[in-house]
């Protein structure tokens, strides 16, 4: 049975809901914690224009970017640090859950309420400094991913992360679930460019951690504690965040492949051959054939996959890196090879692969994101095995992802109105999260733990590895009122 099934009915990550009926949503004063007097208190330290009670309101803050809906019952628009504390240290007193939400990209239900405060970062989205000298940003966790990126590079520098949605993700967000992206096989993700920050605690105290330098060893890592902890230990109000120079140029290769185990072996020829490409990404002939009807850019869709393979350095290192891997791919069976020659020309093959989510969902009006790593050698078998899930299952489902560390994404696209299909959807979601751990790999690569992956964490963890995240989480938050329902840490 599936593990998200339980007494014989799905048991969901927040709360799923057909298109055809409303979204209910908690109004304070219709059985809801908070009280007029809670609501008072709130107001008088933040203002009544960012105490948000009213339905429209709070139907924004009650979804992310699953198919799902959580239930808040106030959203508070804080500006500050203090403003934060205030809030949490009346939460506090009070019990009301708390949950942090920045631009609610989230794909693992991690932002979505169970009733209580939702608590906007938005607002908290300046860029205090960029410091050439030291080779650091501070921020604050409303600053949206691409913008940060933009100043860094206006100073001739740059910050690597890339999640997908990085043109609406924020940095408090990428912090909360360790985001990654296509980058992360050259550049590493959201954690290896985290200094320090500054946290708000449950109880409303405020803590730094780490600093300005690279090396700092003083004690215990909780910079790191906090980096994927997903909003349950604290709530991130600033970060000091590493940047690298900005390197010279950049080439994008885009190899044609007929068969789509071909594409999948070619990664470990290219790092066998002292290559490490900045990206290296899969796409698969459904996402070929979707984005190409989304887009119609000439994308090749009679291939059974495609790699984008971005090198990046100095131009010099560049052209012969690009040459290189151009060599592999065509020696791995590649029918077509395109180097890209222009910045507009990387652009398009880029545009393609950014779109797959959007265009996928052309096929039924449900798009369910997975996200699983496997060590990169053992791509090509996992790769089989979805493959095999999706013939023997008979649903759609596009594979794609970032091949180079390992991380796939197989999305699912099913019609949530389809109670037959979203069983047989459960099911196959068990099977690839069973596989990946089977092959050595990891729940959840850069999507986080969430409420969506909470039934499979003791799978990959054990039950020691839970207990003790659970003794971290009542250590900082012994009322639980922080982001409840994540991870199932205070079950």
């Amino acid at each position: 049975m599936s593990r998200r099934m339980e007494g014989g009915r799905r048991q969901p990550a927040g709360e799923s809901f057909p298109k055809d009926e409303p979204i209910e949503i908690i109004i304070p004063g219709e059985g809801c914690r908070l009280d007029a007097a809670v609501i008072k208190e709130l107001e008088a330290a933040l203002g009544p224009s960012r105490v948000l009670t009213s339905p429209q309101a709070l139907l924004c803050y009650a979804v992310d970017a699953t198919f799902h809906t959580g239930r808040p019952e106030a959203v508070i628009l804080p500006e500050s640090t203090a403003e934060v504390s205030a809030v949490m240290r009346i939460a506090a007193r009070h019990g009301v859950p708390v949950t942090p939400r920045g631009a609610g990209t989230g794909l693992s239900g991690g932002s979505l309420p169970k009733g209580g405060i939702v608590l906007s970062m938005t607002r908290m989205n300046r860029i205090k400094e960029i410091d050439r000298k030291n080779l650091l940003a501070v921020v604050e966790p409303g600053v949206i991913t691409a913008h940060l990126q933009q100043a860094a590079e206006a100073q001739g520098l740059f910050y690597p992360p890339d999640p997908g949605s990085s043109k609406v993700s924020t940095i408090g967000g990428n912090i909360a679930e360790n985001a990654g992206g296509p980058r992360c096989f050259k550049y590493g993700v959201t954690r290896d460019y985290v200094l320090g920050l500054e946290v708000v605690l449950a109880d409303g105290r405020i803590l730094r951690t780490g600093g300005r330098t690279v090396k700092n060893v003083s004690g215990y890592d909780l910079t790191r504690l906090i980096v994927g902890s997903e909003g349950t230990l604290g709530i991130v109000t600033e970060a000091t965040l590493r940047l690298i120079p900005k390197p010279e140029t950049s080439q994008t290769v885009m190899a044609v492949y007929p068969r789509l185990e071909d594409a999948a072996e070619t990664n470990a020829e290219i790092v066998a051959r002292g290559v490490t490409p900045a990206t290296l990404e899969i796409m698969d002939q459904m996402c070929l054939r979707v984005v190409e009807n989304y887009l119609h850019i000439g994308l090749p869709v009679e291939a059974e996959a495609v790699l984008i393979i971005g090198v990046d350095g100095y131009r010099e290192a560049v052209a012969r890196q690009a040459d290189v891997v151009a060599q592999i791919c065509r020696e791995k069976g590649a029918s077509e090879v395109r180097v890209a020659r222009t910045p507009e020309e990387s652009e398009e093959v880029w545009r393609a692969r950014r779109s797959i989510s959007t265009a996928i969902t052309q096929e039924k009006p449900t798009k369910i994101g997975e996200d699983v790593a496997v060590p990169p050698s053992r791509i090509p078998e996992m790769i089989r095995r979805l493959q095999y899930l999706r013939e023997k299952t008979g649903l759609t489902m596009a594979i794609f992802g970032h091949v180079g560390d390992g991380n796939l994404h197989p999305n699912v696209v099913t019609d949530l109105r389809d109670q037959v299909e979203m069983a047989k959807v459960e099911e196959v979601l068990d099977e690839i999260a069973r596989i990946a751990l089977e092959l050595g790999g990891t729940l959840t690569g850069e999507h986080g733990i969430g409420t969506l992956k909470a039934p499979y964490l003791e799978m990959e963890v054990g039950e020691t590895g839970i207990d003790v995240m659970r003794r971290i989480k009542r250590a900082l938050d012994p009322q639980g009122i922080l982001n409840p329902g994540k991870m199932r840490l205070d079950d």
